[in-house]
């Protein structure tokens, strides 16, 4: 995982999105919204309101340090310094849930080129992948 972002992206972090961002670094996995209000209840002591921290989630997934995954409905800590407008790919393994965050030069460009072709201007540029881990593909075979 990275620190905070430097500069005017964690500036803006209240106490509030703090707390939220450290329990997705933390945890090191996908976490759904529900969930987070249970965490940051055990956390701070008190259960926060839905739009608290769906409005929290929404801040960092604006500000790149967390990404949603659509397919679970779920959010993660950024795991790399990418640009927000950054195409990222997520490996979602279908076994054990693990999920890695992947970008390149090469998605970049075949994105960006895919874009075009269409004169279509991209907000959100994420692909997930599913399927079987390394580690869940070694069990099979063994």
């Amino acid at each position: 995982m990275h620190a905070h972002a430097p500069g005017e992206r964690s500036s803006r972090l209240t106490p509030g999105r703090k707390a939220v961002l450290d329990i997705l670094e933390r945890a090191g996995r996908p976490i759904g919204a529900y969930e987070m209000i249970d965490l940051l209840a055990e956390t701070v002591g008190r259960r926060p309101a839905p739009t608290q921290v769906y409005r929290a989630l929404d801040f960092l997934v604006e500000q790149g340090l967390v990404h949603r995954l659509a397919s679970r409905n779920a959010f993660l800590a950024c795991g790399h310094g990418h640009e927000a407008s950054e195409p990222v790919a997520f490996l979602i393994c279908d076994g054990c849930g693990h999920v890695d965050e992947a970008t390149s030069p090469a998605l970049t460009a075949d994105v960006a080129d895919v874009a075009d072709k269409k004169g279509f201007a991209p907000r959100a540029q994420i692909i997930e992948i599913a399927g079987r881990c390394a580690a869940c593909i070694t069990k099979e075979v063994a």
